[in-house]
């Protein structure tokens, strides 16, 4: 089924490169949408990012690269889209062509600002994608890991069993192990709040705690991203499998996580604006706090506890200082 079906990747950052990259180690061709012009005549001329990743080269012949989106879309079947969630909108509104026939896979992680929907949702209502054609990628996996071709794992989840094995097996090889689950829309939220937590866990690192609280704060962002997440998809899964407690884990903790570093930056002092001018990467984290917090508040008196999710809410959004709100958060965990 992967050798009849074409696929193609929408994004030009880090992760977005590291997909194409995965794609080209089993597929004759991948089609490959940037926004930016220079950047695909750039790679055109010197076979890799100019921005991200650059140290992967790509055989120009296995690509088709293109700075339209439409294009891109008529080229392929599987649609890998891999646009950071405050863009994806504004991206997506340049479309003409229809994608309701296609198959919708984001590797994205966060929520539509513009619209307070997780990415599945967001193509099923606006762009009515059928639920069973929709699915999602996730880690627990660093872009700059699979660059160097470091062993990885991934986790891709469908409703649709066979849409998720044909993904696994055209992203899967010798470095990358590819596991599926039907559990689409709980993987797609786990994926939004460890931005929040590796944000948390960078404020605190910033403000000076050390190991010891950082794996009470981890221990209970498990817990709390359990409850959150049963409050908007109950059915029966492990929150200690990779895709969850694992990609929290390695967002929370590596030295590639740009949420723990845009946290770092705030706990260090920097305010939420010089932070983000400051790094050349998306920090999600900043932008699925306010997401999460807003509609974990709209559940009213059904909503979930969540004291970590509101604290770093309350510094991101409401400036109050991260050293007394950190203090107190402290005395809301065990």
């Amino acid at each position: 089924m992967s050798e009849k079906l074409k696929f193609a990747v929408f994004g030009g950052g880090s992760w977005a490169t590291a997909i194409v990259k995965m794609l080209c180690e089993n597929l004759e061709e991948v089609c490959w949408y940037m926004r930016s012009k220079e950047a695909v005549d750039f790679i055109k001329k010197h076979r890799h990012n100019p921005n991200y990743l650059s140290s992967v080269e790509f055989n120009l012949s296995q690509l088709k690269l293109s700075n339209d989106i439409n294009e891109t879309v008529r080229c392929a079947d599987c649609l890998i889209f891999v646009i950071p969630s405050a863009f994806l909108h504004k991206e997506l509104e340049k479309l003409t062509v229809s994608l309701e026939d296609k198959i919708v896979f984001s590797a994205i992680k966060g929520i539509v600002p513009e619209t307070s929907l997780i990415v599945g949702d967001h193509f099923n209502t606006h762009y009515k994608v059928p639920f069973n054609n929709i699915g999602v990628i996730s880690g627990p996996c660093h872009a700059e890991e699979v660059a160097l071709e470091r062993l990885s794992y991934l986790t891709i989840a469908s409703a649709d069993d066979e849409k998720a094995k044909l993904v696994a097996n055209v992203l899967g090889s010798d470095y990358i192990k590819c596991t599926t689950s039907d559990d689409v829309l709980g993987i797609e939220y786990a994926a939004m709040l460890k931005n929040i937590y590796a944000v948390a866990a960078g404020i605190a690192h910033g403000l000076g705690y050390g190991d010891n609280f950082q794996s009470v704060l981890m221990s209970n962002a498990i817990r709390e991203m359990k409850k959150y997440v049963k409050k908007v998809h109950k059915m029966k899964r492990d929150i200690n499998d990779s895709a969850y407690l694992g990609d929290l884990l390695v967002t929370g903790y590596s030295v590639f996580s740009r949420n723990r570093l845009f946290g770092t930056m705030i706990g260090k002092g920097y305010t939420v604006k010089s932070a983000q001018l400051e790094m050349s990467m998306i920090a999600e984290g900043y932008y699925a706090t306010k997401s999460a917090y807003k509609l974990n508040q709209q559940k009213g008196k059904k909503k979930a506890k969540t004291p970590i999710i509101n604290a770093v809410y309350e510094v991101l959004y409401e400036n109050k200082d991260p050293r007394k709100t950190f203090n107190k958060l402290t005395e809301k965990l065990d």
